[in-house]
């Protein structure tokens, strides 16, 4: 059986908090550069998975007139309201958890390969959950996908080889919620199997699934192992229903299974994920609605113009009316 330790998931795709705001900074900056070079950051891409941007403008008139680029902060918001957005059409999908949890690595890792920029997110959204039902062996049609939320289909598969190679074809990921279930299990049998007990660890495991929901949509699925993920999750939940000592959990289970390891030391990464979930936000539709016409008219510059020809009649029709 697959395991964590020797996983492409452990060698290549867990970063430090540094790793991830240099990469979210180099592609923002190819952005700006392809905005300035191309007059646009829109990229074409082939089935084939190819990509290339438009042929450059000269005139330097439209220099001047070109729009601004969004700035990093506004691209992770866009990224977190499009994550949100993952877990919806999931649920609307009932689809199990893992796979909404593969879907939004596979999303985390595109984008820390491109800019939001140079491939709008709603597309890449879809295309990551239409490969995330294919690699958890839970496949639906890419035109089941698109006509369940209203979204032309072909845009997912005009995507789908640019996401696999984005993702270096490393499709195998380790999501929280299975070592979540044996960390439940296992705490189970060290406060006995009672069977009241067994009702609120119930209850308990319930909750904790919950705190991993939220765990998928900050930067700690880039950061930190899953099993750290699934206790950070165990942690919360356990300081909701009370009547589980996880300090003493925590100590069993360390020197079970890794007697080297200081409790201090490891409360320390899951005070870090405590910390990333209670700065959780979920970005509104009105929220991202300046920053998605700031991106519309980054890939069509055309947009941009119309909007300002729009913003001029109105000024001058104003100033009939006085």
């Amino acid at each position: 059986m697959a395991d964590f330790t020797t996983s492409t998931h452990r060698a290549k795709w867990i970063f430090t908090s540094q790793d991830l705001k240099e990469k979210y900074k180099a592609s923002n900056q190819r952005a700006k550069q392809a905005l300035e070079k191309y007059g646009a950051t829109r990229m074409e891409v082939d089935i084939d998975g190819s990509f290339s941007y438009a042929e450059p403008h000269n005139d330097n008139a439209e220099k001047q007139s070109r729009p601004k680029s969004l700035k990093t902060e506004e691209e992770k918001l866009l990224r977190a309201f499009y994550e949100f957005k993952i877990q919806d059409v999931c649920d609307a999908f009932k689809f199990p958890r893992k796979i909404q949890a593969t879907a939004l690595i596979y999303f985390k890792r595109f984008y820390l390969q491109w800019s939001v920029m140079e491939h709008h997110p709603k597309n890449i959204m879809l295309t990551c959950i239409y490969a995330a039902c294919k690699a958890e062996e839970n496949h639906v049609s890419a035109e089941e996908l698109g006509k369940g939320i209203e979204q032309d289909h072909q845009i997912i598969l005009d995507n789908e080889m640019l996401v696999l190679q984005s993702l270096g074809f490393d499709l195998i990921v380790y999501a929280p919620y299975r070592a979540l279930e044996g960390f439940v299990n296992d705490l189970e049998e060290f406060y006995g199997e009672r069977e009241e007990q067994s009702e609120m660890i119930k209850d308990l495991h319930e909750s904790a699934k919950v705190e991993v929901d939220k765990i998928m949509r900050t930067e700690a699925p880039l950061l930190f192992p899953p099993g750290q993920l699934a206790l950070a999750a165990l942690r919360r939940s356990c300081d909701v229903h009370k009547f589980i000592d996880f300090e003493r959990y925590l100590k069993s289970l360390l020197s079970r299974q890794n007697p080297a390891y200081l409790i201090s030391e490891f409360n320390i990464s899951l005070n870090a994920i405590d910390t990333m979930i209670n700065k959780l936000e979920t970005p509104t539709s009105k929220e991202v609605k300046h920053i998605d016409r700031k991106l519309k008219s980054c890939f069509d510059p055309s947009s941009h113009d119309k909007s300002k020809k729009r913003k001029h009649r109105s000024k001058d029709g104003s100033n009939e009316m006085q």
